[in-house]
C-alpha cells in the first residue's frame, strides 16, 4: 500500500491542504453553507448527482481524529450535512467518512461526503 501524505498537527492550517486553503477562500469552490465550525461545498468529482463535502474550519486529518479531539466540532459536521440535505430536498442520501487511503481518502482534512439524488445500492463499490 502506498505511503499516506503527511497529515500535519489537529486544529492548526496546514499550508499544503486543499481544504484548509478552501476554508481560507484562497482556493475557489462552490459553497452551499458555512456555519461557524464547517463548510460544505459540493464536490468537484460528483460520484452521485448531489455530493456534497462538509469539512470542519479546523485541519484534523481525518473523522476519527477530529472527534477524539474536538467531538463539538465533528457533530457540527453530521448536523450541518443533515441541514444541506434538507436544503438540497433529499429523501434519501448517504453521509460517508473515508479514514485513510485504503478506504479511498485522498485528502487528509476530516469531511464527509453527503451523497443523494440517486437511489444508492448497498455494499457500495
Amino acid at each position: 500500500m502506498a505511503q499516506e501524505p503527511r497529515r500535519g498537527t489537529g486544529g492548526e492550517p496546514q499550508d499544503d491542504c486543499l481544504f484548509c486553503k478552501i476554508v481560507a477562500g484562497q482556493i475557489p469552490a462552490t459553497l452551499v453553507r458555512e456555519s461557524d465550525t464547517t463548510v460544505a461545498f459540493r464536490d468537484i468529482n460528483p460520484q452521485a448527482p448531489t455530493h456534497i463535502l462538509v469539512i470542519p474550519k479546523v485541519h484534523y486529518p481525518d473523522a476519527a481524529s477530529l472527534a477524539a479531539a474536538e467531538p463539538a466540532v465533528a457533530a457540527d459536521v453530521l448536523r450541518e450535512a443533515g441541514e444541506v440535505a434538507g436544503e438540497e430536498k433529499l429523501e434519501s442520501y448517504r453521509v460517508v467518512f473515508n479514514t485513510g487511503s485504503g478506504a479511498g481518502q485522498t485528502v487528509f482534512h476530516a469531511h464527509a461526503h453527503l451523497l443523494g439524488g440517486r437511489g444508492l445500492q448497498w455494499p457500495p463499490g
